[in-house]
């Protein structure tokens, strides 16, 4: 068994390395498309095994492994934001810091996370370490059942190894001020060296997306997006479900679709609240304060990841990823109001007592 045990370790070292390589190779943007999919298939899978289990004829057999397409495949060693995503987002970064890349892109172009880096294979070697490196950060995660999202802890921490590791600063110079905006609408520039850009400047703020970042504009689609994830966790009892059509609609970004909303974080903690908010007892609810509910997290969530963005992402060189940090803090203020009773459970999320 000890033999076993050893040989599925080094099984999943491999697979997670083969996901971060991946993620490199096709950029971290098309990889976590394929993660938002996959969660939808999976999710999907497990909503029509229950709505056919009163069928004549009906084999549960036939769907007894749907579960594993969301958790090992969608939110896996292979396909998972921690480990495809984030190996994707350090392989732009160490491309951009060698040179490799000189697309045009408006920012910095280690930020260039749709950019697919082919088969270049110090590329892939360092996507896929950092592959390992969200693994491992989301193993020990729920081994020590730390109070977040173990996935979404994983992406922020790999991001800030990969600016530290690789010479760039970790939160970037902030000359007027941190959270301050109206640079970037004013169109300040700054200078940088040729290598790393298209030309020899940006701008003086880099929002992590352009045509979402104000207060107001933020905070509305919170509310909306809020309303809709409740509304689909309340009717099909599917948390995830939520998250991976979010995730799948950036194919639309990531074709060049403009103004394209990133709700995935969005999404994912409004349904879970729900779910929290009444330990799972939601149906037993009115579907109006569910939608409150899920509304009010959505509210909350959105301004967290406009807040992390003008922390870490508008000043910085690399993507440090705005939605996961938002998840990070999302998910931790459920486990806080769980273990002071105001929630009952906490869904999914791990409680540390």
């Amino acid at each position: 068994m000890a033999e076993f045990a050893e040989l599925w370790w080094v099984g999943m070292l491999l697979a997670a390395f083969a996901g971060g390589a991946f993620g490199a190779a096709i950029g971290a943007l098309p990889a976590f498309i394929f993660t938002g999919f996959l969660v939808m298939l999976g999710e999907c899978a497990k909503i029509l095994a229950g709505d056919l289990s009163g069928i004549a004829g009906y084999d549960p057999a036939l769907f007894e492994n749907t579960a594993a397409i969301t958790g090992q495949l969608g939110f896996g060693p292979v396909f998972g934001p921690h480990i495809s995503f984030a190996g994707g987002a350090a392989a732009s970064a160490y491309a951009a810091k060698r040179g490799y890349m000189n697309t045009g892109f408006p920012y910095h172009e280690a930020k260039n996370i749709a950019y697919a880096q082919g088969p270049k294979p110090d590329v892939l070697i360092v996507g896929g370490l950092f592959g390992i490196l969200g693994y491992w950060i989301t193993t020990l995660s729920v081994t020590l059942a730390l109070p977040w999202d173990p996935i979404a802890v994983a992406v922020v921490l790999s991001a800030l190894a990969h600016r530290l590791l690789l010479g760039y600063p970790l939160i970037g110079k902030a000359q007027k001020g941190l959270l301050n905006m109206v640079p970037f609408a004013a169109g300040e520039t700054r200078t940088m060296p040729s290598k790393e850009s298209e030309g020899n400047s940006r701008l003086l703020i880099e929002p992590w997306l352009g045509h979402q970042y104000k207060w107001m504009d933020v905070s509305v689609l919170g509310i909306v997006v809020g309303i809709l994830a409740s509304f689909i966790t309340y009717q099909t009892g599917s948390v995830f479900l939520t998250f991976g059509i979010s995730a799948a609609s950036l194919l639309f970004l990531n074709l060049g679709v403009q103004r394209i909303p990133v709700t995935h974080h969005i999404s994912l903690i409004s349904s879970t609240s729900i779910v929290a908010a009444t330990g799972g007892t939601y149906m037993e609810y009115s579907l109006g304060s569910m939608l409150l509910t899920g509304a009010l997290f959505g509210f909350i969530t959105a301004l967290f990841g406009e807040l992390f963005q003008r922390v870490f992402y508008a000043h910085g060189d690399t993507h440090v990823d705005p939605p996961a940090g938002a998840i990070v803090m999302a998910t931790l203020l459920i486990v806080v109001l769980a273990l002071f009773g105001i929630f009952p459970d906490t869904a999914w999320i791990p409680m540390p007592f």
